[in-house]
């Protein structure tokens, strides 16, 4: 499989109280819990011993808080420069943002009832908030200007757009993609898409 875009090592931000309480974040934000924290400091202990010695990966950030505070924590061993890049944002979620799954139920039944025929797209179709095109479009400018290996620094739908852009799958492919907390996800051309866990 070969690819356009220069390798990724892909990292959502740690445990926050809103994913806690489950609630949508989008574009408001909450802080990292105890094991969000914990889980940051993981990632930089991963990304010391598997790319601590190169000299041709940079960093890149959402600028939304939850993925700062997993950034600054990861990087804190590794000493390394961090870009911030708003196209690295979660989608926005319009009026569900700071809503419960609960609370957006009741709300939208309708829209709801949707979220189990279509749960990938299903993100895409909050009152005011971003579309799949909208994140397609942000991540592949993001790529496009990339002129080498990056470790990002992203939030849980972004990173699936990203990787799925990077792939070459479409959003229903998308689904097939693992998710998580506490994780990185390394796309190269040499091992196409794999985890790398602690």
């Amino acid at each position: 499989m070969h690819s356009r875009h220069p390798e990724l090592f892909v990292i959502r931000h740690g445990q926050t109280e809103w994913n806690l309480a489950r609630r949508h974040q989008g574009r408001l934000d909450s802080p990292l819990t105890e094991l969000g924290c914990q889980q940051a400091r993981e990632m930089g202990v991963i990304l010391r011993r598997i790319v601590g010695e190169r000299q041709d990966v940079q960093a890149f950030s959402s600028p939304q808080g939850r993925a700062l505070q997993t950034a600054e924590l990861s990087l804190k061993p590794l000493g390394w420069p961090l870009t911030q890049d708003a196209r690295l944002c979660e989608v926005a979620f319009g009026a569900w943002e700071g809503l419960t799954q609960t609370e957006i139920n009741a709300a939208w039944p309708a829209l709801s009832a949707m979220a189990e025929d279509d749960p990938i797209n299903w993100h895409f179709m909050s009152p005011g908030g971003e579309t799949y095109l909208d994140l397609e479009r942000r991540a592949d400018a993001f790529l496009a200007d990339l002129s080498g290996p990056a470790v990002i620094f992203t939030h849980g739908i972004l990173s699936r757009v990203l990787r799925a852009r990077w792939l070459g799958l479409n959003e229903h492919e998308m689904l097939d993609l693992p998710g998580g907390q506490g994780i990185i996800f390394h796309l190269s051309d040499q091992h196409g898409h794999r985890t790398i866990e602690k």
